[in-house]
């Protein structure tokens, strides 16, 4: 039975040190587990006047549905002044509503969180734990995702060019297959 992993990126920008951290993990997950992008720069701040029974916003919709459909999350971040970035936070959101009918509810994630500093996002990381404990989600606890110097990390031609790195991350990688299995 295969099993889906929805890739949430925390920074909205084309060419961010984010996406290009999560474009290089993706591939490291093994046969029988599919990853897939899921954007979230196209949704609308939550607003629930653009939620209602009458008429909910395309886009909360389309982000519930394809929600729907993953198994696990892999949430991979930077930090914006020491919490999480914006694009999360809203999807948190909008994937919590309508009351009672929350797509977050008892999926497995990880949390993957970056920085150029030697703070590595530990408190992005941790403003989206808390936000998925609420929401009845269950984060991989270990190992923790902390990568600092990430703008030194990648070739010319953005794949990972510290072996030390792409090994910790095919552990933290192993780690959470291993963790989504505890919930199939």
């Amino acid at each position: 039975m295969m099993t889906k992993v929805g890739i949430i990126v925390g920074s909205l920008r084309k060419d961010s040190v984010t996406k290009l951290l999560a474009e290089n993990v993706a591939p490291m997950f093994p046969e029988g587990v599919e990853t897939e992008f899921v954007k979230i720069g196209n949704i609308p701040l939550y607003n629930e006047d653009l939620d209602t029974e009458e008429n909910t916003h395309e886009e909360y919709t389309k982000f519930r549905n394809t929600m729907k459909e993953v198994d696990a999350i892999l949430f991979v971040t930077p930090e914006y002044n020491r919490t999480m970035p914006a694009g999360i936070k809203n999807a948190l959101d909008v994937g919590s509503r309508p009351y009672g009918q929350s797509i977050w509810d008892g999926k497995p994630a990880a949390i993957m969180s970056q920085s150029p500093s030697g703070l590595a996002g530990f408190g992005a990381n941790h403003d989206i734990r808390q936000g998925l404990v609420f929401l009845n989600v269950y984060p991989m606890q270990q190992p923790e995702a902390y990568i600092g110097g990430s703008y030194e990390l990648f070739d010319d031609n953005g794949k990972l060019n510290n072996e030390d790195t792409k090994s910790f991350l095919q552990t933290v990688v192993d780690a959470f297959v291993e963790h989504i299995g505890r919930f199939k």
